[in-house]
């Protein structure tokens, strides 16, 4: 099953430039969403308990098998975003 990756930034945020490098280098397709732009974005962050960016959700479309953690973790974003580039 192909997974969903979100990455919610915000803007000067060093780790969220990071986390995009190591994506667009791995070929990895995301979906970016500034917490500054929209309330709603910002709330979802919030309600998973997170305060600072990023914060990177990896779904595959069932919410009770969603990954979620928040800073730039390299080994993380190598373990669970591998499968979206196989996938596409």
């Amino acid at each position: 099953m192909p997974r969903i990756v979100t990455l919610y930034t915000s803007p000067g945020c060093q780790p969220c430039r990071a986390t995009k490098r190591w994506l667009d280098k791995n070929d990895v397709t995301y979906t970016v969403k500034d917490v500054t732009e929209d309330p709603a974005d910002l709330a979802a962050v919030k309600e998973l308990g997170y305060i600072a960016a990023p914060v990177v959700i990896v779904s595959t479309g069932d919410p009770e098998t969603e990954i979620h953690w928040q800073g730039f973790h390299p080994d993380n974003l190598k373990k669970y975003t591998h499968s979206t580039k196989e996938a596409a």
